[in-house]
C-alpha cells in the first residue's frame, strides 16, 4: 500500500511524513466502530448514538463533555495550539473553535482519521501521524498553548530516555512561546476514587497506583508533589495547579488553590463508566473530611498543571449535561485592578440556543429585585454582557456577571446544626428561610431554585440569593419552594436523614398527597432541564458496570476462611493423614506463592489449593530448585486438565499429589509453588461438569 505524505479529509490535513506504515497501538474493533460513526454521522447525532450503543469506548471518545477540560481556557483566534496525543479528537474540536491554528500529533493513523472525520469542517487543523520524537524536530517554537491531556503518564512508552518525564517536558518547552503555557491533565495516583474502590484507570487493577505500581509497566501517574518536583527540576517556576472534578475526563467542576471545594460540593462520585468498582465508603463524606482537614489537593482524583502564565479563571462549573437551550458554564475570574485582586462570577452560554437563557437571568434579576425590595432577601447584582455595534454582535459570547460575595451558604449552616445535633437551631434557620422567601409571594415571579446552597449569608448577617437561574413568571406557593429545598437537601446526603421530614411537612402544612405531587413535579422539572437526552447518571446505568458496596460483599465466616487456606499433607512412610498435615495461614487470594522447607525425607506431598470448587493454574512447582513436571507417574491430581498447567476441580476436596521417592532428597528439602486459584460456585462447577468441561 502506497501512503501519500499529505492526506486530506475534508478541510483537515493529515501529515504522514513520519508515519511508520502501521499502527503500533490499537484498541481493536472499537476503533472501526468509531471510524464508522464519524464517517457516517454528524456530531449532533453523537448523543443519540452514545445512548443507543451503551458502550464505554463510544461514550469516552465521542461525549461532548470531554471538551470541558479545555473549553474554559482563554484561547483566541490569534493563538496557536499544539495538542500532543490527540487520539480520536475528544478535545480537538474545542481547540479548533477557539484557536487560530491547531497542530495535532498522534501515533495512530486510524485514530487520526477518526479525529479528521469528526472535525472535517475545521480548516485550521493539521494532524501529524507518527512517533512524537520523530515529528518533534519539524515543529515550530511559537505555540501559545501546548496541551497534553491524558498523555504525560505514557512518556516512558515513547521516550527513549533514562528520565523520560523530565526529558519530555524539556523537549516540549522548546516549542512554547515566551509567554505561552504547557497544560497537563493527568490522574492523581492517590486519587480518592482509588481508595474508595475504583480500579486504576490504565491498568484496570485495584489499588495499583496506591501501591506504586508493583507489577511494573510503562504507565505512571503522579501526586501533586511529584508533578511539582518534576516541573521544578526542569526549570519551571511559574506553576499553577488546578483540580478537575470528578476527574479530567468528564469534568463538571474545576477548582484551584485560590478556590478549593467547600464541604457538601463534591457529591457526584459514581462517575467511572469503564469497569466495575467497589464502594468501600461514602466518597462525599470522606471528601468533606478531607476538605475540612485542608487536604483536598492531596486526594483530588485528577490534576491540571499549568507551566507558564496561568489563566485568570480560578473556578469553573459546567452545566452542559442538559438540553441545548440550557447549556451554560459558570466561571470565577480574578483580575488586578488598581493593585487589588477583584473577583467576579460569570455565566456563559455554551450554545446559540442557550443565549436566550442567559438573557433571561438578567431579566430575572430585575424582576426578583423588584419583588424583594424592602424584604430580607438580597438579590446578587447581575449585568448582561452582550455588546452590539450597528445592530451586529461585537463578540460571539453572551454572558452575565455577578458580584462575588464571601460568606457561608445556608446549606453549610444547616449542616453545622445537624453535626452539633442542634435541631432547635436548625428549625430557627429554616423558619427564617421560610419567612424571607414568603415576602410578596403573590407576585407572579418566582425563583424555583431557592435551595439552601443558593443562599449565602455574609458576615454582616445579610441573606443573598447568589443563583436565580430558574426563575419563572408565575406565583408559586412558599410551601412548594420550601419543600423542594428540603427535598433536595435530604437527597444529597444520607447523614441528613436524622432530620424529621414529617415535622417539617406539618410545619409547612403539606399533606402526604401534596408531597407526592411535589416529588412528581420535581421529576418533570429535571427532565425539562435535561430534555430527551439521558443524564450522565442514566448513561452509567445503561452501560451497567456493577458497583459492589462493602456492606453487600460476602464476609467470610471462620469456617469459610478455613476453606480458603492451602493445606499441605506429608507422607513420611505411613501415607497421608490429617495428623500429618498443616495449613498455610497467610496464603490466600487468587495469587498463591509459597516456599516451604522440610527437614528429612518425604515419600510424597499433597497440596490442597483450597477446600472448594475451583480452577487452578499451576505456574510452577520446584523441588530443591528443579522444576517438577506436571505430568507422568510422579504427578497426580483429582482435577481435570483443561489447558497447559490449568486444572478444574468439581469437588470441594481438590488435591495435587507429588511422588518424591525418585527425587533427590536432602537434609533440608525446599518446595516452591506458584499458582493461581479461582473459586467457582458449586452450581457452575456442576453445570460445567455435565458439559464435560470439568
Amino acid at each position: 500500500m502506497v501512503i501519500r505524505m499529505i492526506e486530506e479529509i475534508g478541510k483537515v490535513r493529515l501529515d504522514l511524513k513520519h508515519y511508520p506504515g502501521e499502527d503500533y497501538y490499537c484498541d481493536g474493533a472499537v476503533e472501526d466502530e468509531l471510524l464508522e460513526i464519524t464517517r457516517n454521522y454528524a456530531e449532533v447525532e453523537y448523543p443519540r448514538i452514545i445512548e443507543e450503543r451503551k458502550s464505554w469506548p463510544v461514550l469516552y471518545h465521542l461525549s461532548a463533555l470531554r471538551e470541558n477540560i479545555v473549553d474554559w481556557l482563554p484561547i483566541d483566534k490569534d493563538m496557536k495550539v499544539l495538542e500532543i496525543g490527540s487520539g480520536c479528537g475528544a478535545i480537538t474540536g474545542a481547540l479548533a473553535r477557539k484557536a487560530g491554528e491547531v497542530t495535532c500529533v498522534d501515533l495512530s493513523r486510524k485514530r487520526s482519521m477518526i479525529n479528521a472525520y469528526r472535525h472535517m469542517d475545521c480548516e485550521n487543523v493539521t494532524i501529524h501521524v507518527g512517533n512524537f520524537q520523530d515529528i518533534e524536530p519539524d515543529l515550530p517554537d511559537d505555540y501559545d498553548y501546548i496541551c497534553l491531556i491524558g498523555v504525560y503518564e505514557y512518556a516512558q512508552a515513547y521516550m527513549e530516555s533514562e528520565h523520560p518525564y523530565e526529558d519530555f517536558l524539556r523537549i516540549i518547552e522548546k516549542h512554547r512561546k515566551n509567554n505561552g503555557c504547557i497544560v497537563i491533565a493527568i490522574e492523581n495516583k492517590l486519587g480518592l476514587k482509588y481508595w474508595a474502590g475504583c480500579k486504576e484507570d490504565h491498568l484496570g487493577t485495584w489499588f495499583s497506583s496506591l501501591e506504586d505500581y508493583p507489577e511494573g509497566g510503562v504507565v505512571r501517574t503522579f501526586t501533586r508533589n511529584g508533578l511539582l518536583k518534576t516541573a521544578r527540576q526542569c526549570g519551571f517556576s511559574d506553576i499553577a495547579m488546578y483540580y478537575p472534578y470528578p476527574d479530567y475526563k468528564f469534568m463538571t467542576c474545576l477548582y484551584s488553590d485560590d478556590r478549593l471545594p467547600r464541604t457538601g460540593e463534591l457529591s457526584s462520585n459514581l462517575r467511572n463508566f469503564d469497569r466495575e468498582r467497589l464502594m468501600l465508603f461514602d466518597e462525599k463524606r470522606v471528601f468533606d473530611t478531607v476538605i475540612k482537614e485542608e487536604e483536598f489537593p492531596l486526594f483530588s482524583n485528577s490534576y491540571l498543571m499549568f507551566l507558564g502564565n496561568a489563566p485568570e479563571i480560578k473556578y469553573a462549573k459546567y452545566s452542559n449535561d442538559r438540553t441545548e437551550d440550557f447549556k451554560i458554564k459558570t466561571l470565577l475570574t480574578e483580575s488586578i485592578r488598581d493593585g487589588k485582586a477583584v473577583r467576579q462570577m460569570e455565566k456563559h452560554a455554551l450554545s446559540k440556543d442557550a443565549e436566550e437563557h442567559i438573557r433571561q437571568i438578567q431579566r430575572a434579576y430585575e424582576k426578583l429585585s423588584e419583588r424583594f425590595e424592602g424584604g430580607k432577601l438580597q438579590i446578587n447584582s447581575c449585568k448582561l454582557n452582550e455588546d452590539f455595534i450597528n445592530g451586529k454582535r461585537a463578540k460571539d459570547d453572551t454572558f452575565v456577571t455577578f458580584e462575588y460575595l464571601n460568606g457561608k451558604t445556608l446549606e453549610e449552616l444547616l449542616d453545622n446544626c445537624l453535626e452539633r445535633n442542634d435541631l432547635e437551631e436548625f428549625h430557627v434557620l429554616f423558619d427564617e428561610y421560610l419567612e424571607r422567601i414568603s415576602y410578596r409571594i403573590e407576585m407572579e415571579i418566582t425563583d424555583y431554585d431557592l435551595i439552601f446552597a443558593n443562599i449565602l449569608i455574609t458576615e454582616d448577617g445579610q441573606w443573598h440569593v447568589i443563583d436565580y437561574e430558574w426563575t419563572f413568571d408565575k406565583a408559586v406557593e412558599a410551601k412548594e419552594i420550601a419543600f423542594r429545598a428540603i427535598y433536595c437537601y435530604l437527597l444529597q446526603d444520607e447523614k441528613r436523614n436524622k432530620l424529621n421530614l414529617d415535622s417539617i411537612l406539618e410545619k409547612l402544612g403539606i399533606t402526604e398527597s401534596e408531597a407526592e405531587g411535589y416529588r412528581r413535579q420535581e421529576m418533570k422539572f429535571q427532565k425539562y432541564v435535561t430534555g430527551k437526552r439521558m443524564s450522565m447518571e442514566e448513561i452509567r446505568g445503561v452501560i451497567d458496570q456493577p458497583i459492589y458496596a462493602l456492606s453487600e460483599l460476602p464476609m467470610l465466616t471462620p469456617a469459610e476462611k478455613q476453606k480458603e487456606k492451602v493445606q499441605i499433607y506429608e507422607d513420611k512412610g505411613t501415607g497421608f493423614s490429617e495428623e500429618q498435615s498443616f495449613f498455610l495461614e497467610e496464603v490466600m487470594g487468587c495469587e498463591r506463592k509459597f516456599r516451604l522447607v522440610f527437614e528429612g525425607e518425604r515419600k510424597a506431598l499433597r497440596i490442597d489449593p483450597c477446600s472448594d470448587f475451583c480452577i487452578v493454574y499451576l505456574e510452577e512447582i520446584r523441588w530443591n530448585g528443579k522444576p517438577v513436571p506436571l505430568k507422568g507417574k510422579n504427578f497426580a491430581t483429582n482435577g481435570v486438565r483443561t489447558g497447559e498447567g490449568v486444572y478444574a476441580f468439581s469437588t470441594q476436596d481438590p488435591n495435587i499429589t507429588l511422588q518424591l521417592a525418585e527425587w533427590e532428597q536432602k537434609q533440608e528439602n525446599v518446595l516452591e509453588v506458584s499458582m493461581q486459584v479461582t473459586k467457582v460456585p458449586e452450581e457452575t462447577a456442576r453445570h460445567m461438569q455435565k458439559r464435560g468441561l470439568f
